[in-house]
């Protein structure tokens, strides 16, 4: 499951995380904006362009991705 670092606003997901999206389920209201799809297994981290979140993905990637 997705691990928060609050003040870098740092994401680590997982393939259970996968598709990635941006916002997170259960993100509070202040916090939404239009949902936008990232490809963070293309190079391992993606940056949402609307809040600046990054996501880097961690562990073992599904198969097919290589």
């Amino acid at each position: 499951m997705a691990e928060i670092n609050e003040t870098a606003r740092d994401v680590a997901v997982t393939a259970h995380d996968l598709p990635l999206h941006c916002p997170r389920p259960g993100a509070p209201l202040w916090a939404r904006h239009p949902r936008v799809f990232l490809d963070v297994l293309k190079g391992d981290e993606a940056v949402c362009p609307y809040c600046g979140t990054k996501y880097t993905f961690t562990g073992e990637k599904p198969r097919g991705h290589h």
